[in-house]
């Protein structure tokens, strides 16, 4: 499995397990649903930043996201 599938999975996981949509997600992390949708699908290679927004949007490490 490469790094960005490993990344879409744990954030689908992560997201889930929240019990947030996609939306709802996004605007947590202030970001667009259709971005999170393609970072859930693999489609996106996100920068730094965007990882950690996330990360600190789920409340996790950046690192938790690529594990």
């Amino acid at each position: 499995m490469d790094i960005r599938e490993r990344l879409a999975k744990n954030l689908r996981l992560l997201r889930q397990e929240k019990g947030w949509s996609q939306e709802a997600f996004a605007d947590e992390a202030d970001l667009h649903r259709t971005y999170i949708s393609d970072l859930e699908r693999g489609a996106r290679n996100p920068t730094i930043t965007v990882v950690d927004k996330l990360a600190n949007a789920l409340g996790v490490t950046p690192g938790r996201l690529l594990d």
